[in-house]
């Protein structure tokens, strides 16, 4: 039955693919000749075929159960389309009875082929037959439905192809049926085909937006109050539209839902354009456009369009159907995103109430984020991201509501309690991880700040900040992501905010909070972070000491996302602002020691005064803290990048000094930053950068601060000094005494080193006042003076020697320093020792002719106990050591091995100092270089000495300087290699001590390094012997720190070995010339 149904809808539609064109036949006459031999040729075939007998009575039973067929119709193509749909029909009722006998005898599994394919079911259509049901479909489409849609419903026919402009003109719209009846009879057909899966295949591939076409106007069109003049045609009745509404309704439902919005989309037509009228108005022209549809059905399609954005996956669907199939890139894309997004936040009229609208909308906004597909969540975020902004610049209460505080729940959750049960305030790690992902999405992607979003993350930045601290301790993919999160919320608030918001997170406004007691962020098992209940500490002090390193570890992340911050001068301002805080402070201190009288106060205002107290010191160690961790973390380029800010941090030190002077203090700490700040304001105005009106309009901010200094300082130097500097600024350098530039001059030929801590400086008058390397540089004359000076005039170091400083000034100088190198202030002899060290490096004639004098003051201050100084002269010993190696190395051999001086008054070293001198032969052996084999042979005899000493330190410092001398003899240490082998092996096996047995196991490292691939050449007799004291320390020794060296020193010897053994192979080809 299902062959002979589908060979008789072969013959129906056979001709028509055979017919040919008669000369001066038109297309409409050759499609109805066509059509006409159609039909007979089928009736020929039912009626005499006999493999057909059994389709022709299916056929009359299917005629006889249907009220619609028209036998009397004088127009053919209705009448061709009507057999179409018969046959269908009873193709339809053919294959359910089929699927009914089918699914009542359930089939018998084979047990002999066990794996073999289920049997298929009954309406299966081959190939073929599935290209004879798509050729009836369309030409009952084409000839039985579009030609009755009104015009601009649907694409016309004429816009299709030049056969639908032939079935436009081959179509009888005079006779009966009535053009609205045959489409209803073709559309019912079509759908109760449909019914069936197999059927409804073909049906809605093809033709969906033409059967959605015909259901809108039949259901939805409104009634013409007359007749068009036609016999017979009455309309439709009521019962009818309304089966024709549920029937588009239903469909809408079942079908995928972006083909759906896809197919409303070309309902909804073009623009207004010129070319309208009828359907295929502007086919002749070439045109392509859609016609213009009609407002009723604008308005039905953007009611429907709404029903499916509210929809579950409403939004999806709508994102899915305008992107699918464009690629990624491309301008065209980024406007198909943004005209999407537009679409999403733009409430419809339709809609019953805009709140109900983006509560639905908005969550399936969010869902775009999540994505995994590369393609499609590229698309998706695009969409996602600019539709939430646009909502919150375009409708912020309703963005805050929907969108906002969905978004950040999870970071709410982390600081505000849900009820008593602590297990279900926990936050997972996959909400925390999509929380910070979907911020950094639309946040730092779509990067278009506003002030609702601004204020949002503003709500939850103690917690954002929390959670990257805490990746800042672990490793952690969110880390990046919270980074820049803050970065641009920082970066994009106001200036005052921003500067707040700093203040909140270093904890200067009180608690900083983020995480709410008694929980915490915990590592999660995918890289990211949990919120998890945090367990009790019973002890006092770890508790105590957990929260004070907790609040440092928070300031140190927060200076190093200052330092992150880009192009902004966000950490100078707070860098200035956190000075004018500490003067403040340091002023309310004295203000409440001055006046507070506790003897009339009752216990309770007591207690109140004193909790105030506490939190007061509290709050100034934590600003003391910041101030400290900036001044270390970030460099002064950052710090001061313009020069406002420079002036700004000059400001903040002579307020500080006023405030001393208003209270009658005189702290050495004052007075240094006195010193300091009136030097620099002295070196400025001295030509160390050219200063424009802008400068001096910035530096008018210190005249107050000067004409204090001037009236109520002690020293009449230093008020002469403020008092004309002070006119310095107000004439704009008019006026220039002689004393700003001596004391600049002064300033410079004692600048800090970069290396010398925040907390060193001199306790001089401002005449010797002393100004960090990195903050003052030489006078630079330019040609132009039109020139704006740079930031970078005010920062460059200043250690280029300017030609025009004579040779008594320099001798001056270098007098000066030797005279300061035995100053009791410590800053002031560990610059001049640097100043000394600079000399001997730069070759200085006067410094190299007192090389003695230089040795026996570096020596001397090795004694000293501070580390700046000490260091500073064992930098100018090695740095002596390296330009006089024979003379200095055996003065500081001697030292070295007795341990006493060598000069007259002789008298013990200490083993500090003893330790000290060991550096300084380090730091001469590596400064040797090639020369090592020459000046090295009485250092390896000291070395070898020296790890015979009877304390431990002294043997380690040996063999620690032994390594570094013997990686950089090369084959000169043959001859020795014996001696130091049996020395090291006696050591690693006998010594007690740990740190000296870890120190010959790490030479042997430093030797093989060393000789590296000349190994084998230089040590071959003693490599056994050394291969097996590493051996012995692996297996034997007690020490975990010694086992690691022989374990990286026998990683150096395997490595050696397999060179050796198996040598790189090289592709050479030897050419020999013959004699």
């Amino acid at each position: 039955m299902t062959t002979a149904l589908t060979k008789s809808l072969g013959i129906l539609t056979k001709p028509i693919r055979e017919a040919q064109l008669s000369n001066g036949q038109s297309p409409q006459t050759a499609l109805v000749s066509a059509l006409q031999r159609n039909l007979s040729e089928l009736r020929e075939r039912m009626s005499g075929d006999e493999e057909l007998e059994e389709a022709r009575h299916l056929l009359e039973e299917v005629r006889r159960d249907i009220t619609w067929f028209c036998s009397d119709t004088n127009d053919l193509t209705w009448s061709f389309v009507q057999e179409c749909l018969l046959l269908l029909l009873c193709l339809a009722r053919h294959f359910n009875r089929l699927l009914e006998a089918f699914h009542q005898i359930p089939a018998v599994p084979n047990p002999a082929t066990p794996e073999a394919a289920p049997p298929l079911p009954p309406d299966v259509l081959s190939v073929a037959q599935q290209k004879t049901l798509g050729t009836v479909l369309q030409f009952v489409v084409t000839l039985g439905l579009c030609p009755y849609l009104a015009p601009g419903v649907g694409v016309a026919l004429g816009l299709r192809s030049a056969f639908g402009a032939a079935v436009e003109g081959a179509v009888r719209h005079d006779v009966a049926p009535a053009g609205e009846r045959r489409l209803l009879i073709t559309t019912n057909v079509l759908l109760e085909v449909s019914a069936l899966s197999s059927l409804a295949t073909p049906v809605f591939t093809r033709h969906l937006g033409d059967i959605m076409a015909a259901l809108c106007q039949l259901a939805y069109r409104p009634q013409r109050p007359e007749g068009d003049g036609t016999k017979g045609n009455k309309g439709l009745t009521v019962e009818e539209r309304k089966t024709c509404k549920e029937a588009l309704h239903s469909l809408l439902g079942k079908v995928y839902q972006p083909i759906v919005i896809k197919e409303l989309l070309v309902l909804q037509g073009g623009p207004k354009q010129a070319c309208s009228g009828s359907r295929g108005g502007c086919a002749g022209g070439g045109g392509k456009a859609l016609a213009q549809a009609p407002p009723w059905l604008r308005r039905l399609c953007g009611q429907l369009l709404s029903d499916r954005l509210i929809q579950p996956q409403g939004v999806q669907a709508v994102v899915r159907a305008i992107l699918e199939g464009t690629g990624a890139g491309g301008d065209s894309d980024w406007r198909k995103c943004d005209a999407v997004a537009k679409i999403l936040a733009a409430c419809p009229q339709q809609s019953l109430s805009a709140e109900s609208y983006y509560s639905q909308v908005c969550p399936q906004v969010l869902e775009l984020l999540h994505f995994k597909d590369k393609l499609t969540a590229q698309q998706f975020q695009r969409v996602a991201t600019r539709a939430a902004l646009i909502m919150v610049q375009d409708r912020p209460e309703f963005a805050q509501r929907f969108l906002l505080f969905p978004l950040l729940s999870p970071l709410r959750r982390c600081a505000q309690g849900t009820g008593d049960d602590l297990s279900q305030d926990t936050v997972e790690e996959w909400e925390l991880t999509r929380c910070i992902e979907d911020v950094y999405k639309i946040c730092v992607v779509g990067n278009n700040p506003s002030e609702v979003l601004l204020k949002a993350l503003a709500d939850v930045i103690s917690t954002l900040f929390n959670l990257f601290c805490f990746t800042k301790q672990n490793v952690s993919h969110l880390r990046t992501s919270c980074q820049e999160i803050l970065i641009w919320c920082l970066s994009h608030s106001e200036r005052s905010v921003a500067l707040l918001l700093l203040k909140r997170l270093c904890g200067l406004l009180g608690e900083v909070g983020g995480v709410r007691h008694g929980f915490q962020f915990s590592p999660g098992s995918e890289g990211g972070a949990r919120l998890t209940v945090r367990e009790l500490i019973s002890d006092e002090d770890d508790a105590l000491y957990e929260k004070v390193s907790g609040e440092q570890w928070r300031v140190q992340c927060l200076v190093e996302l200052l330092g992150e911050v880009k192009d902004s001068d966000l950490p100078g301002e707070f860098f200035l602002l956190l000075l004018q805080d500490l003067t403040a402070v340091a002023a309310e201190q004295d203000e409440v020691e001055q006046e507070v009288d506790t003897s009339s106060m009752t216990l309770l205002e007591l207690e109140q005064h004193l909790l105030g107290r506490a939190g007061g010191h509290g709050q100034g160690l934590a600003l003391l803290q910041a101030l400290a961790i900036m001044c270390e973390g970030l460099p002064h380029t950052l710090l001061l990048s313009k020069p406002t800010q420079v002036v700004g941090f000059i400001a903040s030190m002579l307020q500080r000094a006023c405030v001393s002077l208003e209270h009658g203090t005189d702290s050495p700490v004052e007075s240094q930053t006195l010193s300091m700040g009136m030097g620099l304001v002295a070196t400025l105005l001295s030509g160390a950068a050219e200063l424009t009106a802008d400068d001096y309009s910035s530096m008018a901010a210190l005249l107050p601060h000067l004409e204090q200094i001037s009236q109520q300082h002690q020293e009449t130097v230093i008020q002469e000094l403020a008092s004309d500097l002070r006119a310095t600024i107000a004439t704009h350098g008019a006026y220039h005494p002689k004393t700003v530039p001596k004391t600049a001059s002064q300033h410079s030929t004692t600048t800090h080193s970069p290396a010398q801590p925040a907390g060193h400086s001199s306790n001089s008058l401002p005449a010797r006042a002393q100004v960090p390397s990195q903050s003052i540089s030489h006078p630079k004359h330019k040609t132009d003076p039109s020139v704006t000076p740079k930031v970078k005039d005010f920062q460059t170091a200043g250690r280029i020697p300017n030609p025009g400083i004579s040779e008594s000034s320099r001798s001056k100088a270098f007098s000066e320093c030797l005279l300061e190198a035995c100053d009791p202030d410590v800053p002031t002899r560990a610059v001049a020792l640097r100043s000394l060290t600079r000399c001997v490096r730069d070759g200085d004639k006067e410094a190299l002719q007192n090389k003695e004098k230089l040795l026996t003051l570096f020596l001397e201050n090795l004694e000293h106990e501070d580390s700046f100084v000490y260091l500073s002269a064992i930098q100018g010993l090695a740095v002596l050591a390296d330009s006089f190696p024979e003379q200095i190395l055996q003065r500081l051999l001697g030292e070295y091995q007795t341990g006493a001086t060598v000069c007259p008054p002789k008298r013990e070293r200490s083993l500090e100092t003893r330790l000290k001198v060991g550096e300084v032969l380090m730091r001469a052996c590596r400064a040797m270089g090639d020369l090592a084999p020459h000046y090295g042979r009485p250092l390896i005899g000291v070395f070898l000495s020296g790890t015979r000493d009877e304390d431990s330190s002294v043997r380690a410092s040996s063999l620690s300087n032994l390594g570094e001398l013997c990686q950089r003899l090369n084959f000169s240490l043959g001859p020795l290699a014996q001696e130091l082998s049996t020395c090291l092996t006696a050591l690693i096996k006998t010594d007690r001590e740990a740190e000296v047995r870890r120190a010959a196991v790490h030479v042997i490292a430093l030797v093989l390094r060393g000789l590296s691939d000349k190994t084998t050449q230089v040590l071959g007799d003693v490599l056994l012997e050394l291969y097996r004291a590493l051996k012995w320390v692996v297996r034997s020794d007690p020490d975990d720190v010694a086992v690691l060296h022989a374990q990286l020193a026998l990683e150096e010897l395997d490595d050696v070995m397999r060179r050796f053994i198996f040598p790189q192979q090289k592709l050479e080809k030897k050419i020999v010339v013959l004699p």
